[in-house]
C-alpha cells in the first residue's frame, strides 16, 4: 500500500480510532485470559497424572484442601475445571467486545468512505466523466468499498492478534523447554514465507479479477440502460453473447484466484498439522526421558496451536489485505482526482443576466480549439439564438458558460464578473439548461418538476407546465402530477420528456435560460404554443436558444451563426435571411423543403378519388 493510500486510509479513520484502540485493548485482555487456560490445564494434568501436589498451583491447592470432604485430587481437578471455564468465558467476552468495537468502527468508516466517494464524484471535473465508465464507478463505490470493510472489520485485528500471540507465547515456550520450543517453531518460517508469496500472487490475480468484474458490471449496466435499443435492433443474442464473454472472463480469473487459495490452504494445513505432529512426537520422547511432564506437553500443544493457526490464517488475512490494497488503489483513483475549485460567491441574490463573451477560445484539448475568438454581448432579458452545423461549437459555448470545462483564452462575464472568479454553484444556479435528451428521475412528475425549486407553490407549477405545453398531458394521466416517471423518463414520449424538462427549467425561473435543441421532439403545433408562451415571458430572463429548425429561432432578438468554431454571422432573422452567408443557405434549404412538402400535400389533395359507384364495383 503506497504512502498516499495509507494516508487516505488514515484520514477516513478519523473519529473511529478510539473504538479501534478499544478493540486492541479487548484483544489483549482476551489473549491474557486465553493464555491462562492452558496453564490451569497444565497444573491439573500434572497433579492428577503424577498424583503429587508438588505440581499444583498453590492458590488452587489451598481451595481444594479447604473443600474438605472427598478426594483432594478430585477437588483440585473440579476447581481447575471451573476456573478454566471462567477464564475461557472471560476470554470469549472480550472476544465479543473486540468484534463489536471493530465492527462498529469499520462500519462507520466505510459509511464515511462511501459518502466521501459519492460527494467527490459530484465535484469532479466534467472531463473525468468523458472517459469514465459508469459500471466501473459503481463497482468501485460498492464492491471495492465492501472489500475494505472486510479488511477493516476483521483483518486488521487478526494481524494484531497474530503478532501479539507470537510476542507473548514464544518467550513462555522457551521458558518451559527451549529444546521443544525450537522444535515447536521449526516449520513456522515456511508458513510465514508461504503466506507472503501467496500475498504477492493473490494481489496480482485479484487486480485482474476485480477489473474483470468491473467490466462485467459495466456491460450489464449499459445493456439494462439501453434495453429498448437492444430490442429495437434485435440485438438480444449479440448482447447476451457479449455479456457471456465478460462473465466467462470474470469466472476464469475468479477460478484462478480460488485455485491459488486452494493450494495455499492445502499446503498450509499440511505444515500446520505437521508442526503439531512434531511437537507431539518430540514431547513424547521428552516425557519418556523425564525432562517434560504430561501437563507441560499439554500446555505446549495448546500454545503452539494458539500461535500456528493464526499464522496459518495470515494467508487469508494477507489475501484480504491484498484485495484491500487493490481496492484502496481503485478507490484512490477517485479520491485523488482533482475537484472543481470552490471560489467564494460574489454575493447572495439573483443575477441580472448580462452575458459577455470576449475573444473566447476553447478546446477540449488545448491544441484542438472548438471555439475560436468568439465575441458577443447579450443584454439582460435578450433572446439570442445559436445556429450552425453539427460540431460548430454551439453546445460547447454553453458548457464553457457553466464552467464545465476551462477555456484557454478570452473572457466570459456574467453581470460584469469573470465567471472563473465566482462560485460554480452560484453560477449554475443562475443558469437553467434544457437539453435535447433531458434526464428525468424515476419519481413522480411533481418531484421531477420541483428539482430546481423544492418549495414551489402549486400555482407556479401549473403555470410553468402550461407555458411548456405539458399541462394537458399531465392532466390526462390518472394520477396527474403524482404519476410516476419511469427510469430516465421512459414512460413518457420524447416530446413529453422535453416539455417536462422545459417546465422544470421555467419553474426554476433562472436569470439565464438555455434551450439546447430542446424542442426537436415536439410537433410544430406544440412548438408554436411553446414559442408563444416564451414570447409572453420575454424580458423576464436572458434566453439562449440552440436549434436546427428555423421556426424555433426566427423570432429571437438576434441570431448568432457559428461555423467551425468561429462567428460567421450575427443579426436578426430578417437581416440574415437576405444577407449572403450560411444562414441564408439554411433558410433556402429549409424553405425548399417546406415548399416540397406543401407541393406534395397540394398534389395529393388534387388527385380525384374513386367515385361511390367505382367503390361499389370494386366491392
Amino acid at each position: 500500500m503506497s504512502r498516499q493510500q495509507s494516508l487516505n486510509l488514515w484520514r477516513i479513520t478519523e473519529g473511529q480510532r478510539l473504538p479501534y484502540f478499544g478493540a486492541v485493548i479487548s484483544m489483549a485482555l482476551m489473549n491474557a485470559f486465553m493464555f491462562g487456560a492452558p496453564l490451569i490445564g497444565k497444573f491439573a494434568i500434572d497433579v492428577v497424572v503424577e498424583r503429587d501436589f508438588a505440581f499444583a498451583q498453590p492458590q488452587l491447592l489451598g481451595l481444594a484442601q479447604a473443600m474438605g470432604d472427598g478426594s483432594p485430587y478430585l477437588n483440585y481437578l473440579m476447581i481447575s475445571a471451573v476456573l478454566a471455564v471462567l477464564v475461557t468465558a472471560m476470554g470469549g467476552l472480550f472476544l465479543f467486545f473486540r468484534g463489536r468495537l471493530a465492527a462498529t468502527a469499520s462500519e462507520a468508516i466505510v459509511r464515511r468512505l462511501r459518502e466521501t466517494i459519492y460527494r467527490r464524484m459530484h465535484n469532479l471535473h466534467a472531463a473525468f466523466y468523458d472517459t469514465a465508465d459508469t459500471g466501473d464507478l459503481v463497482q468501485r463505490s460498492s464492491s471495492d468499498v465492501e472489500t475494505l470493510r472486510v479488511f477493516l472489520s476483521s483483518d486488521v485485528v487478526e494481524i494484531g492478534r497474530a503478532i501479539m500471540l507470537l510476542l507473548c507465547v514464544l518467550p513462555f515456550l522457551f521458558y518451559m523447554s527451549s529444546d521443544l520450543a525450537w522444535l515447536s517453531i521449526c516449520l513456522m518460517p515456511f508458513l510465514v514465507v508461504g503466506a507472503y508469496v501467496f500475498f504477492s500472487k493473490v494481489k496480482e490475480v485479484f487486480q485482474v479479477t476485480d477489473e474483470a468484474e468491473a467490466e462485467m458490471t459495466a456491460t450489464l449496466q449499459e445493456n439494462l440502460t439501453g434495453i429498448r435499443v437492444v430490442r429495437a435492433f434485435a440485438r438480444q443474442a449479440f448482447e447476451t453473447e457479449k455479456f457471456g464473454v465478460k462473465n466467462a472472463a470474470f469466472r476464469n480469473h475468479n477460478y484462478r484466484l480460488i485455485r491459488l487459495m486452494g493450494y495455499y490452504w492445502g499446503i498450509s494445513d499440511f505444515f500446520a498439522m505437521l508442526q503439531i505432529g512434531v511437537v507431539l512426537i518430540a514431547g513424547a520422547r521428552f516425557i519418556m526421558a523425564g525432562t517434560l511432564t504430561v501437563g507441560e506437553l499439554f500446555a505446549f500443544m495448546t500454545y503452539v496451536s494458539m500461535v500456528i493457526w493464526p499464522i496459518r490464517q495470515l494467508g487469508r488475512v494477507l489475501t484480504d489485505t491484498g484485495k484491500a490494497v487493490v481496492s484502496m488503489g481503485r478507490v484512490n483513483e477517485i479520491l485523488d482526482k482533482p475537484e472543481e475549485s470552490r471560489e467564494l460567491a460574489p454575493a447572495d441574490g439573483r443575477a441580472r443576466g448580462e452575458l459577455v463573451f470576449e475573444h473566447l477560445t476553447f478546446g477540449y484539448e488545448p491544441d484542438k480549439p472548438v471555439l475560436q475568438d468568439v465575441s458577443i454581448a447579450i443584454a439582460p432579458g435578450e433572446t439570442l439564438a445559436l445556429v450552425g452545423p453539427p460540431g460548430s461549437g454551439k453546445s460547447s459555448l454553453i458548457r464553457v458558460l457553466l464552467r464545465m470545462y476551462p477555456y484557454q483564452s478570452g473572457r466570459v462575464l456574467l453581470d460584469g464578473q469573470e465567471i472563473t472568479e465566482v462560485n460554480r454553484q452560484w453560477l449554475r444556479a443562475q443558469v437553467g439548461v434544457v437539453l435535447q435528451d433531458p434526464f428525468l428521475y424515476s419519481r413522480s412528475i411533481r418531484a421531477n418538476l420541483m428539482v430546481g425549486r423544492p418549495n414551489a407553490p402549486m400555482t407556479e407549477i401549473i403555470e410553468s407546465c402550461r407555458d411548456a405545453a405539458i399541462h394537458s398531458s399531465i392532466e390526462s394521466f390518472p394520477e396527474g402530477f403524482e404519476a410516476m416517471v419511469g427510469e430516465r423518463g421512459v414512460t413518457l414520449s420524447g416530446g413529453q420528456r422535453q416539455r417536462l424538462a422545459l417546465a422544470r427549467a421555467l419553474l426554476k425561473d433562472p436569470p439565464v435560460l438555455v434551450l439546447d435543441d430542446s424542442l426537436s421532439a415536439v410537433d410544430t403545433g406544440t412548438e408554436r404554443d411553446i414559442l408563444a408562451a416564451m414570447a409572453r415571458r420575454k424580458g423576464r430572463q436572458t434566453t439562449i436558444i440552440i436549434a436546427h429548425r428555423l421556426s424555433s429561432v426566427m423570432h429571437a432578438d438576434r441570431i448568432l451563426v457559428l461555423d467551425r468554431g468561429r462567428v460567421a454571422q450575427i443579426g436578426d432573422h430578417r437581416t440574415l435571411a437576405v444577407e449572403e452567408g450560411p444562414y441564408r443557405r439554411l433558410c433556402e434549404i429549409q424553405g425548399a423543403l417546406d415548399a416540397s412538402i406543401r407541393a406534395d400535400i397540394d398534389a395529393g389533395a388534387n388527385v380525384p378519388g374513386p367515385s361511390i359507384e367505382e367503390g361499389k364495383s370494386h366491392g
